[in-house]
């Protein structure tokens, strides 16, 4: 059972002062970082209201939870990030409700996504999970294997490849939280070089967003610092 809304403007505000804080260090425009609220577990109600404050993206992690709360908010303009680990049997949905994944790491997903995109949707904005340390409960595609994947997603017709993600190490400090987020803009340097047109670096959370923004972040997702702890 979803709780009871725990949104508060005064998150939210402090959020954006993060934002704005870690991207006057890096001499960057605020505006270049988009602010992804993570919105699980978190029932209508709280989506609603953030919605009414200024929010527009929110990204959720479970499709059968999101489902309902899609239906709820149809009548908002909001852009739904699919942010969890992707299941073959639930791509369809994805395809059909979602503007956003950032979660594709294997081709088999990629060709299902883009084969149950709707032909009067826009192409799905598509992200390529990289796993950037040996942790089995978290997915990704190897480093070694993101040209390839890269270049196969790149060719399908109902996805737009638009950049990387990744979901770090735990790490205390700044200048270890930096480091893996570095590899990523390094990755996703890489692939532009090769000649992929990618804009979007996803990484950082309610603890490291400021490590992600000072070394490129354009979206981070928040969802304690927002909502405060989950029950």
């Amino acid at each position: 059972m979803l709780t009871a809304p725990q949104f508060s403007a005064d998150g939210l505000r402090s959020v954006l002062a993060r934002i704005e804080a870690a991207t006057r260090r890096a001499g960057r425009d605020s505006r270049s970082v988009t602010l992804l609220a993570v919105s699980k577990e978190q029932p209508a109600a709280a989506i609603r209201a953030l919605a009414e404050a200024g929010q527009r993206e929110f990204g959720e992690n479970y499709l059968q939870e999101a489902v309902g709360k899609l239906e709820a908010l149809q009548d908002l303009p909001l852009q739904w990030h699919f942010i969890g680990q992707l299941q073959g049997n639930k791509t369809r949905e994805v395809a059909e409700r979602f503007q956003w994944v950032h979660t594709v790491d294997r081709e088999r997903v990629a060709f299902r996504l883009s084969a149950q995109r709707p032909h009067y949707a826009p192409a799905l904005q598509v992200l390529l999970q990289v796993k950037l340390a040996d942790e089995r409960a978290k997915g990704g595609v190897s480093p070694a294997d993101l040209p390839a994947l890269a270049a196969a997603v790149a060719a399908l017709p109902g996805l737009r490849l638009r950049g990387l993600m990744c979901i770090p190490p735990d790490s205390t400090t700044e200048a270890e939280q930096r480091k893996p987020f570095r590899r990523l803009r390094q990755l996703l340097d890489d692939l532009r070089s090769a000649g992929h047109d990618m804009d979007t670096l996803s990484m950082g959370m309610s603890g490291d967003l400021e490590a992600a923004i000072l070394e490129g972040a354009t979206l981070v997702r928040v969802g304690t610092a927002i909502f405060g702890p989950r029950a």
